[in-house]
């Protein structure tokens, strides 16, 4: 009963932030599942962030951070997998940051 609390937890966390997410299977009895981005082995119950910026638990993951969707033809979207937010930044520059484009960082679990 706790996992399908978790998967509508999860499910309501992402229409509040936009997100992308998918449901993993958890067969009764298991201890353990793996993440399929690290090969990492993590309890049942547990939440973590992969390397891929995605949140997860057992019973499935999602994205832990938005999509810009409005992006100026000069500028370019790069994901930043340490902070997990988008980087918009000027084409041929890295340091020119756009102006005018919204940027959310999602909260770590």
């Amino acid at each position: 009963m706790k996992y399908l609390a978790l998967a509508l937890l999860f499910c309501a966390l992402a229409s509040l932030s936009d997100a992308s997410c998918y449901a993993k299977a958890v067969t009764p009895g298991m201890t353990h599942c793996q993440d399929v981005s690290d090969n990492t082995w993590h309890p049942i119950g547990s939440l973590w962030r992969n390397s891929e910026c995605w949140d997860c638990s057992c019973s499935g993951c999602c994205q832990a951070y938005t999509t810009p969707t409005e992006v100026p033809e000069d500028c370019v979207a790069v994901l930043d997998t340490h902070a997990c937010e988008y980087i918009v930044h000027t084409k041929g520059n890295s340091n020119g940051l756009c102006e005018g484009v919204k940027i959310w960082k999602m909260s770590a679990v």
